[in-house]
């Protein structure tokens, strides 16, 4: 896997990328030189052609992404990676007439753009079929030994084979052994089995819960010496989901490991980052607020804000500011009560405010203030935090830095509403604040827009 903005991606899924921005440069090309024939030169290099084009590759990768077509495991099948296909050269058709009526000076000629749709629709599809067939192959895969036997390396075995983007396989694992507990020798025969496959193995992951006397120190050594990798389950687990798993996490691997620092020339280029982005979406925004304000009131009796009492940094409460979605009694009868999928209590106009995200923009005036960052764990309420720090270990980490209107818990899981949700949610926060940096953050605000176009997540 490879790194990038402190996040790990299947080469594959990197090389699908790249693949797929040559296709699309070379369909253009084509239809560039079908239409302008022996002018093609002239069109590419003096009238802008190349520099247009590559604004279409843009164009097309981002529709792309936007539509999960490089994340396969969110597709539950082929023909919906087709479907999306197409969804995503229909997108490109209906912005590329918008781009040549109102700026004709865009369109590389009348029938390039066209003709390179055409073209590109008809190679995607073949494209996309063949990438299927050539990931299938036996030697394009890692092969994998899980030398464990426990939850955690049935965690491993079951994240590897939903996760074919990764392109690993696992060969066998220590559990195939005997259902009991397996002892030091056991795993020490297991392992120059392994050495004995040369070819066979290319990877040994360790998932042992508990290793005291029963890790094979030395001949996992010796492999490692051998050219064999060699890597711990608990890694492999936080680069495949990206989040932290509380389940096994000792206080000595955020001591000892890399990450958790809290560095004072981050937070000033965190914050530098959130004020500018915040101030720039609400004076986008500001047209509409108005418009937003009239729809609350009309839905239901009461104030246009919500205000409500959050957490923040270091525990400190502050007063958070929303646009008002449910009912003004809402919880007259129930107390504090996490918000439910299909809840009763929100309006019709506040349906709509929550899955587009816009019942949160005057927390922009939070992010401004310093409340909060546009970045962070998102703050939870006075009366749910104590219940949870005493429920759910290492909770309290996540109010060490300032709470997110956005996070990387929103944009990669849904709306927490329970205890085990909540701690699903907390595995990605640590995560973010393990590996915390302007780059995530700027990942994060780009997966936030696709998350808002999607309507995902909210409640």
């Amino acid at each position: 896997m490879i790194r990038l903005f402190h996040v790990y991606y299947p080469v594959r899924t990197l090389m699908l990328l790249i693949c797929e921005a040559l296709l699309v440069t070379t369909s253009f090309l084509a239809a560039t030189l079908i239409v302008f024939g022996p002018d093609t030169d002239l069109v590419l290099n003096y009238e802008g052609g190349a520099f247009k084009i590559a604004g279409v590759v843009v164009l097309t990768l981002f529709c792309s992404y936007y539509l999960d077509l490089y994340a396969p495991q969110r597709l539950p099948s082929k023909l919906e990676i087709y479907f999306r296909i197409i969804t995503v050269i229909g997108l490109l058709s209906i912005i590329l007439a918008f781009l040549a009526y109102f700026f004709p000076k865009v369109e590389i000629g009348r029938y390039v753009f066209l003709c390179g749709l055409m073209i590109l629709s008809v190679v995607l599809v073949i494209w996309r079929g063949a990438y299927e067939w050539i990931i299938a192959w036996p030697f394009l895969r890692e092969h994998i030994y899980v030398l464990g036997y426990g939850r955690q390396a049935q965690r491993v075995i079951e994240a590897l084979k939903t996760r074919r983007d990764l392109g690993m396989e696992v060969v066998g694992w220590a559990g195939a052994l005997g259902n009991g507990l397996l002892t030091r020798d056991d795993l020490a025969a297991a392992l120059a089995a392994c050495d004995k496959r040369q070819g066979k193995v290319d990877r040994i992951i360790v998932a042992l819960e508990d290793r005291r006397g029963t890790l094979p120190v030395r001949e996992l050594l010796d492999l490692r010496l051998a050219g064999m990798q060699v890597e711990e389950a608990g890694a492999l687990l936080e680069k495949i989901s990206g989040k932290i798993e509380l389940d096994g996490l000792h206080p000595s691997a955020m001591i000892f490991g890399e990450g958790f620092e809290v560095k004072k020339a981050v937070f000033l280029a965190r914050r530098f980052v959130s004020i500018i982005v915040a101030g720039s979406a609400l004076l986008i925004l500001l047209p509409f607020l108005p418009l937003i304000a009239l729809g609350v009131k009309l839905s239901s009796p009461g104030p246009v804000l919500f205000k409500q009492k959050r957490v923040g940094h270091l525990g400190e409460v502050f007063t958070l500011y929303k646009f008002r979605t449910m009912r003004q009694d809402a919880e007259t009868a129930t107390g504090a009560v996490w918000a439910q999928k299909n809840d009763a209590r929100v309006t019709g106009i506040g349906r709509f405010l929550r899955k587009t995200r816009l019942d949160e923009v005057p927390q922009l005036w939070n992010v401004l203030r310093g409340d909060m960052g546009f970045v962070g764990p998102r703050p939870e309420r006075p009366e749910f935090v104590q219940w949870l720090k005493e429920q759910i270990p290492y909770y309290n980490l996540r109010h060490i830095i300032r709470p997110g209107l956005t996070g990387w818990a929103q944009v990669r899981y849904q709306y927490g509403a329970s205890l085990e949700e909540t701690m699903q949610k907390l595995e990605f926060d640590l995560y973010y604040i393990k590996h915390m940096s302007v780059a995530l953050d700027l990942l994060v605000i780009f997966e936030t827009l696709r998350t808002v176009v999607l309507r995902r997540g909210a409640q």
